[in-house]
């Protein structure tokens, strides 16, 4: 099967964090290591789903970075999450670059998965402030 959808998100800030710093709404991911975090323009007020957080009890969903999968840190917020790309090249990624969180690599039914969910609750509540681009068909 082919993915049918995918979703992008842009990056807006690259920070880095010392060990021991802790990321998202209740401080629920702790840093291990030096570490460098791209912060994306997507929540779920996007539709993204809350559940596929990532804390230090539990990995959360992975996005696309620089073509690799690289995973959630900590809580996805109404509008923003983070993505610990520490293990990219240092010049990946940079302000303004897209991040997919949904794809050929990471399906839907991966998201849903990680959100204690199914895929059609993942693709039914993708919010409105997308810009969708249908194609073929």
């Amino acid at each position: 099967m082919r993915a049918a959808v995918r979703l992008e998100g842009r990056v807006v800030q690259v920070r880095d964090v010392e060990p021991d710093d802790t990321v998202g709404y209740g401080a629920i991911w702790t840093a291990r290591r030096p570490t460098r975090l791209a912060i994306v323009a997507v929540g779920y007020a996007d539709g993204l789903p809350r559940a596929a957080s990532a804390s230090d009890a539990k990995a959360g969903a992975e996005a696309i970075v620089a073509g690799r999968p690289c995973p959630l840190a900590g809580r996805v917020s109404m509008d923003l999450l983070a993505v610990d790309v520490t293990d990219l090249p240092e010049d990946k990624p940079r302000r303004g670059d897209l991040v997919a969180l949904l794809d050929e690599t990471v399906g839907v039914d991966d998201l849903a998965s990680h959100a204690g969910t199914i895929a059609y609750e993942v693709l039914t509540n993708l919010g409105r402030r997308y810009h969708r681009v249908y194609k073929g068909g």
